[in-house]
């Protein structure tokens, strides 16, 4: 059962386009609230602003785990949000899944390869129109940071909520990373699989609370987009609230995590930790 209780929200219904919501991802956030709920319960804390529902505006979340995907789907589900992700070339050229991604209206970005420009840019101009929010990670992987705090990250989000004038709102989340190890970066055979297998079904037994917190909108009206070194003190404004609104969801975690999963690389840094 989830943690929160409140009326279901009724969410649109439109077939497809920039601001609708396709069939297919209905359908898929039905599933994932499903697989979710089989492995735990979500707390929300935190509200999604009324004047941003129906409006443009760029979701900014910390990256904890393999999992934590799947709880901001059912979080924002559950307040009545259904974003669409900036996804790896790799997810939506996957057999099966990346057919359904694609469907769904996920914006490609292909790390490393030239496209990425161009992958910003459309993103960028689908924030414009859209009525649905559009989610992504500033630091474009799980935390290899040896307490999970969120690295440094990348401008990309920030250059785009300059370039497009588009709201941010944060999103702190604690918890999924105990549901689903790391892993490895790339699954060459079963013994690959296994990890992952394993620690999702010790997490079904364990029942998982996974803490999600919907902050406030990031104060960016002061910075404009081209102005030297404005992109970098936007993406710093949106860091350090993530990991501001962090620091209370793991209060008792605040060094590094009581769960260890022995496949995460910990070989990064932190310049937002506490």
């Amino acid at each position: 059962m989830f943690a929160l209780r409140r009326p279901e929200p009724r969410l649109p219904r439109s077939p497809g386009g920039s601001g609708g919501t396709p069939r297919v991802w209905r359908v898929m956030c039905v599933i994932d609230h499903l697989l979710v709920r089989s492995v735990g319960r979500i707390e929300i804390t935190g509200e999604f602003p009324a004047h941003l529902r129906g409006r443009p505006v760029l979701i900014a979340a910390n990256h904890i785990g393999m999992f934590d995907p799947f709880v901001l789907i059912a979080a924002l589900r559950k307040v009545g949000v259904l974003p669409r992700f900036m996804l790896t070339g790799g997810l939506l050229d996957a057999p099966v899944l990346g057919y359904f991604l694609r469907k769904a209206g996920h914006l490609r970005v292909d790390r490393g390869k030239a496209n990425i420009a161009d992958a910003f840019g459309r993103a960028t101009e689908t924030l414009t129109t859209a009525s649905v929010p559009l989610l992504l990670y500033p630091e474009g992987r799980v935390s290899r940071e040896p307490g999970l705090w969120p690295e440094r990250g990348k401008t990309g989000a920030a250059r785009m909520a300059l370039h497009g004038e588009v709201p941010v709102l944060t999103i702190s989340q604690w918890g999924a990373h105990e549901a689903v190890y790391w892993g490895t970066e790339v699954v060459n055979g079963p013994a690959d699989v296994k990890p992952l297998v394993t620690s999702f079904f010790r997490a079904v037994r364990a029942r998982k609370t996974f803490k999600v917190h919907i902050g406030g909108v990031v104060d960016l009206s002061d910075l404009v987009a081209g102005k030297p070194g404005d992109a970098m003190r936007a993406h710093a404004r949106i860091m350090r609230q993530i990991t501001t609104d962090l620091a209370p969801l793991r209060a008792a975690e605040l060094d590094k995590p009581a769960f260890h999963d022995p496949t995460r690389p910990c070989d990064s840094t932190s310049p937002w930790r506490p």
